[in-house]
């Protein structure tokens, strides 16, 4: 359920230092401007992770005006509990086997969470998670980007699943969420916060657009929103910052 108190929280988040003296913001972004124009006729490079890649969205660009980053953390302290899904089609005739999903996040420099739930999900609606068809935690294989977004560094975040998942033709929702379990070791979940980045140009996409527009979806306890679009206009994006998830599916498909 979308509440007006949300209103008063959908601010910059220009600093972590920032976010912590007053209620979190559910995103990060510049503000809006013109969209890019997508890069076209140049060879993809997907993160190393996404080995084979099947599927990647394409990469955040940090200097776009729409480049943003979407709630996707579980802290120990600033916020806990809330996790965005991320929309993946698989094509009529098509079986794909799926044996990792890897998120670009954004997060501190010390970003140390040593694992991550994961989560794919079928018929996911507003206000409806439809049904959860893998779901489990497992360690994470982190890599930095280089990339730098609103003060927060750029990491992809790779969690392998136990045995492969066979989906065939239809719409699923992928999420992982890293986990901060403990607060000696992993000293970045007391103080920082975790954004699944965008992408706006879909650069180094492979096979980009097999990712449905604007249909990406936040599930928090912490924000009291149960898969609320984030297209939804209540969350405070433009239908460029909402329109695509820099994540992408490490496996392969055949027909």
């Amino acid at each position: 359920m979308k509440k007006t108190l949300f209103a008063t929280t959908l601010v910059l988040a220009l600093s972590l230092t920032a976010a912590a003296q007053k209620k979190p913001a559910i995103s990060q972004h510049l503000g809006g401007g013109p969209a890019q124009e997508a890069k076209t006729g140049l060879p993809a490079t997907p993160p190393s992770l996404c080995n084979p890649c099947l599927f990647y969205g394409g990469d955040l660009n940090p200097l776009d005006p729409n480049a943003a980053g979407m709630s996707d953390e579980n802290t120990l302290i600033i916020v806990g509990g809330s996790s965005t899904y991320a929309a993946f089609n698989v094509p009529s005739g098509v079986t794909a086997s799926i044996t990792g999903i890897l998120f670009n996040i954004q997060a501190s420099a010390n970003f140390d969470p040593q694992s991550a739930t994961y989560d794919v999900r079928t018929d996911v609606i507003d206000g409806n998670g439809g049904n959860s068809i893998a779901s489990g935690s497992g360690n994470i294989t982190v890599a930095t980007t280089g990339r730098n977004f609103i003060g927060l560094n750029e990491f992809t975040v790779l969690v392998t699943l136990p045995t492969p998942l066979s989906i065939g033709t239809g719409e699923y929702w992928f999420n992982i969420t890293p986990q901060c379990t403990n607060g000696t070791t992993d000293g970045s979940c007391n103080q920082g916060r975790i954004f699944l980045s965008n992408t706006t140009e879909f650069t180094n996409g492979v096979l980009f657009k097999a990712q449905p527009a604007g249909s990406m979806f936040l599930n928090s306890s912490f924000f009291q929103l149960t898969f609320a679009n984030w297209c939804d206009a209540a969350l405070g994006f433009n239908a460029q910052q909402c329109n695509a998830a820099s994540f992408g599916l490490v496996g392969t498909a055949k027909k």
